[in-house]
């Protein structure tokens, strides 16, 4: 029998950390419980979980800084709870590492599609970055810099692929605004957000011209976009 995925809880609300566990624990995935990020590290002393899940408001050392320690000795999945209204913090996490977000309250079923997407993604990011990425109609090849939908070749311009191909590279991953821009443009151009929005907007164009066409672009609003396969 292999062994289970193992995914640590990190919230002070015990009401969360139980209906988590029961949960998550029925799907069989292996769960420990902290209350905090200072008592997550200790745990993670001698237990390696394959995934984080952990609120943002937290007593001692909050979800923020646990991003910020987690990234600087590992890339497992983060998962950061966060309630309505906090896109700031919530902005501010996804920068410090985190690679998803679902805002409080939340339906089990979505928060299950999130771990099952992020746990599949950081699998495939063990294995050698592909040369070329198909999903739906889309294939792009990132050797020949070469887009096409539907067998058909779509003329994108440098930036647009860049952008796009950035995006390809991390299925199911939010990318905040600040990070698209820095990877694209570079580090000087992190604030100017409306650019962003014309560039995506070009690029859905091109890549869905009809109402028929799937949107492989998602946005997630005032953070930044998500690339999604169709289903």
């Amino acid at each position: 029998m292999p062994d289970l995925q193992r995914i640590l809880v990190v919230d002070d609300e015990p009401q969360i950390t139980r209906v988590l566990r029961t949960t998550l624990a029925s799907q069989r995935y292996e769960v420990r419980v902290a209350n905090d990020g200072e008592t997550a590290l200790e745990i993670m002393k001698d237990w390696s979980p394959e995934m984080v899940i952990t609120d943002l408001s937290m007593p001692n050392m909050d979800g923020l800084e646990l991003c910020r320690r987690l990234r600087a000795t590992t890339q497992i999945p983060i998962i950061v709870l966060s309630v309505r209204g906090e896109e700031r913090t919530k902005v501010q996490a996804l920068d410090a590492g985190a690679d998803d977000y679902v805002t409080k309250p939340f339906g089990m079923n979505e928060l299950l599609a999130r771990v099952r997407a992020n746990l599949r993604r950081s699998n495939a990011a063990e294995s050698a970055m592909p040369s070329v990425i198909e999903t739906g109609d889309l294939r792009i090849d990132l050797t020949a810099h070469k887009v096409t939908v539907r067998n058909a070749e779509v003329h994108l311009t440098p930036k647009e692929f860049d952008l796009l191909a950035y995006l390809a590279q991390r299925p199911g991953k939010v990318v905040t605004h600040r990070a698209l821009l820095a990877a694209v443009w570079g580090g000087e151009n992190t604030e100017q957000v409306e650019y962003l929005r014309v560039f995506i907007g070009q690029l859905r164009k091109k890549l869905a011209p009809d109402a028929s066409s799937p949107s492989y672009i998602l946005t997630e609003p005032w953070v930044g976009y998500r690339f999604e396969a169709p289903e």
